[in-house]
């Protein structure tokens, strides 16, 4: 069979692999000059399951206040009068109470654990490599409500089985060394063992190369415009170079995939939420996260990737807007230089952005859709990484009409209200973007 898949970022790139490794006759389409090189660019370098949480929880108001009162707020709003915007944060609010996030964190955790199983036997088989430990996240607390408040947080985790262990002030800094010379401004961390870290874009030029190799053509510079349709299925895909056809395709453009399929009758519940994150040279080993670092307080993590320590973190509802703010560093510089004083050297850090595509309960839009030969793979938001290995190898599979590993109850678009309705030909163009 041949396969569009759309989109050349850490989803569409597993995507590509997997349904070559299927046998599948896979070409990858991207408006970018190479892979990764927008959202999937410098994100906060974590594959991290056992932290696979949905945005939306109990009290979710109340912490965004607090957020934007403080100093270094995490979180960001610059309304805009944008319909999708609106019912998307609409939509949030009405899954933050207890019930709707068991459900959520169940469904995220499942997808992410299978993800993360995907990702070793890839490793072992192929030997990619890209800059990976193994060394687990320890999610730091620096009040005793914190600390309590992660009950939640563990109870999920039991459910699935998922190995964590709660610490206090002791068992952090023998997890990571470094924090000892910052120790009194924690009181305690959950550790999960599981989870992983990497550089993305590495990883994800790496895998690229590996797909190329099973035969999977990679067509970059070229821009889409829309979709084809004969009322039933999917006939082609519009460019600037003219109409490309196959047997199936697959939409793995993360923020921007629900402007693609909006004439199809697709409401696509993603909006993006931009983040920021920092690469700084390591100057004292001894001073530099292990592993990965995640601040509860400030929703910041800081990893060790090779010689580099990666800080990522902060969200920002601004739209398509990719804006580098310098504002938006402080969060970033202030972290790490409050957990790792003498880790990196921050005169020498790079800072970037990127726009996270987000699902209003947090769990991704993957598999079939109304239309028949059309899949979907994207609305990871902060976990595309995390997530990457084991969305493509679903995908490939469903692509297949083989049935998926795990359970895909509330993984496709099923749980949202679907539109069916279909139009001819999709005029709309996507936004320009920004090159990261």
């Amino acid at each position: 069979m041949r396969v569009i898949v759309l989109g050349s970022g850490v989803i569409g790139v597993s995507t590509a692999y997997y349904l070559a490794r299927a046998g599948h006759e896979v070409t990858v389409v991207d408006r970018q000059d190479g892979a990764a090189l927008e959202t999937s660019y410098a994100n906060a370098g974590e594959v991290s399951p056992g932290y696979a949480s949905p945005w939306a929880a109990p009290g979710l108001i109340g912490k965004a206040v607090k957020w934007m009162l403080m100093k270094h707020s995490p979180l960001v709003v610059r309304p805009k009068l944008d319909p999708a915007m609106w019912a998307w944060c609409l939509s949030l609010l009405a899954n933050a109470n207890e019930r709707r996030y068991g459900i959520n964190k169940g469904r995220m955790v499942r997808l992410a654990e299978y993800s993360r199983d995907c990702l070793r036997t890839l490793r072992d088989e192929t030997g990619i490599r890209y800059d990976e430990r193994t060394k687990g996240t320890l999610q730091v607390f620096r009040t005793q409500k914190q600390v309590d408040a992660a009950a939640a947080d563990m109870a999920v985790l039991d459910r699935f089985n998922v190995p964590y262990s709660l610490l206090d002030r002791s068992g952090c800094v023998a997890a990571e060394p470094a924090l000892g010379l910052v120790h009194d401004k924690i009181v305690g961390g959950l550790q999960l063992p599981g989870d992983e870290t990497g550089d993305c874009f590495r990883f994800t030029n790496a895998l690229a190369q590996l797909a190329a190799g099973l035969g999977v053509e990679f067509r970059y510079g070229v821009r889409i415009q829309g979709l084809e349709s004969d009322g039933r299925r999917i006939t082609g895909v519009l460019t600037d170079v003219g109409t490309l056809t196959a047997d199936a395709y697959v939409v793995a453009l993360g923020s921007y995939s629900p402007m693609l399929v909006r004439p199809l009758g697709l409401k696509l519940p993603v909006y993006p939420v931009k983040g920021y994150s920092l690469t700084l040279p390591i100057v004292d080993a001894a001073g530099a996260p292990e592993s990965t670092v995640m601040d509860e307080t400030y929703k910041i993590a800081v990893t060790r990737l090779g010689d580099r320590i990666r800080v990522g973190g902060t969200a920002e509802l601004t739209g398509y807007d990719l804006t580098l703010r310098p504002e938006r560093r402080g969060p970033l510089d202030h972290v790490v230089g409050d957990l790792f004083p003498t880790g990196g050297d921050l005169s020498k850090a790079e800072f970037w952005t990127g726009l996270r595509p987000n699902t209003p309960d947090g769990t991704p839009i993957v598999g079939p859709t109304a239309v028949r030969n059309l899949f979907l793979n994207t609305g990871h938001g902060t976990l595309g990484w995390t997530m990457a290995a084991g969305s493509g190898r679903v995908v490939a599979d469903v692509v297949s009409g083989r049935r998926a590993e795990i359970d895909m109850e509330g993984l496709t678009m099923d749980r949202y209200l679907r539109q069916t309705g279909m139009g001819p030909v999709c005029g709309d163009r996507l936004p320009e973007a920004k090159r990261a």
